[in-house]
């Protein structure tokens, strides 16, 4: 018999991830969730992650058919965005931190303020209320007022109506009723997880089910049984050291796991590279987001895509638009570009691909 090795895993991580491209409302719904970072490098994560996986995707698509989708921005084991029947098993949701009477006063007053108007902006709640300046969660001040409209909206008070500018414009949330198996919803929500990331090595699907403390935190006591439970009803496998975790149904050595040629340069937060762990057993190599790092310190680059060629993350790039022209560099894990000309070839193809997501093209 010939023992399993990380190429089947790997092969299905990158097929059944990068599946055929779909509706907008359709991938969301098959990822689960999709991350959200405000950093625009070409473009905002969210939209790299929905072009590859979304039929002529273009950058800002989400935002501007946001409020026409049965979708919302809300926490999971990251911000991003969930369909809604998906945040429906996170709430009502009951803060960690525990508002104080006063805080609660400002709450209520707010939400009356809200309901009044229907969909407010920040500014207009600053205006009305003058709450402030206060210290942000980066040590540094904002606005109050924009703080306590961030704890109603994770409260679930609130919901987020649109976005203009990329700022938030916020609507009251109609409650929803609790869920009636608290059992039950965790292993739904451990299975969205797995659904998006798999196949997981154990160390990550512990890290990603302690993180559920952000979807769920009043059911912080109920994450370990998860855990355990998980580890028994999921489909697993050993393979190099690891032991491995998927979606029931599923194999990870089936020919269905069919890879192309194309070249993708894919988001810091793409499922594929989401988990720096996994990479590292991958592809051999440490890729870190190092945005928030001092640049004489970074190694890749400011917003270093990852740059996935077959089954291989062969290296990085580096995109930025100037004077209406999209401009790449690239950097690779063992010095050069791989000497295939096909891999020249589909590199271009992903930048022209890119242009035209960024309404460069033509």
């Amino acid at each position: 018999m010939i023992p399993p090795t990380l190429s089947d895993p790997r092969r299905y991580a990158i097929a059944r991830s990068l599946f055929k491209p779909t509706t907008l409302f359709r991938a969301i719904a098959k990822l689960g969730f999709v991350q959200a970072d405000p950093i625009r490098a070409p473009a905002r994560a969210q939209d790299l992650t929905l072009r590859h996986r979304v039929a002529d995707y273009r950058a800002g698509d989400l935002e501007r058919r946001y409020s026409k989708l049965p979708i919302e921005e809300d926490f999971f084991v990251n911000y991003g965005f969930v369909p809604r029947d998906m945040q429906s098993l996170m709430h009502p949701r009951t803060a960690r931190q525990v508002w104080t009477k006063a805080r609660r006063r400002q709450a209520d007053a707010v939400l009356d303020f809200v309901r009044e108007r229907g969909v407010v902006h920040p500014r207009e709640v600053d205006a009305h209320f003058e709450h402030g300046k206060a210290t942000n969660w980066f040590g540094g001040s904002s606005n109050a007022s924009t703080q306590l409209l961030d704890g109603m909206h994770y409260r679930g008070l609130l919901r987020i109506a649109r976005r203009e500018g990329g700022v938030r414009l916020y609507a009251e949330r109609i409650p929803t009723t609790a869920p009636t198996d608290p059992v039950g919803t965790m292993d739904a929500l451990v299975d969205i997880i797995v659904n998006k990331y798999a196949p997981l090595p154990a160390s990550t699907l512990a890290q990603l089910v302690t993180l559920l403390k952000f979807a769920v935190p009043h059911w912080q006591d109920a994450r370990k049984s998860a855990l355990v439970r998980a580890k028994v009803r999921l489909p697993n496998a050993s393979i190099g050291g690891h032991t491995w975790y998927w979606p029931a149904g599923e194999s990870p050595p089936s020919r269905r796991h069919v890879l192309t040629d194309d070249v993708r340069l894919l988001a810091p937060f793409d499922p594929v590279v989401w988990d720096r762990r996994r990479f590292e057993l991958f592809w051999g190599w440490v890729y870190r987001f190092e945005a928030y790092t001092p640049a004489p310190k970074r190694v890749r680059g400011y917003y270093a895509l990852p740059l996935l060629w077959r089954d291989a993350v062969v290296g990085w790039g580096n995109l930025s638009v100037v004077g209406g022209q999209l401009e790449a560099s690239f950097g690779y894990a063992d010095g050069r570009a791989p000497k295939d000309p096909a891999f020249r070839r589909e590199r271009d193809a992903e930048l022209a691909r890119i242009e035209t997501f960024l309404g460069l093209a033509g």
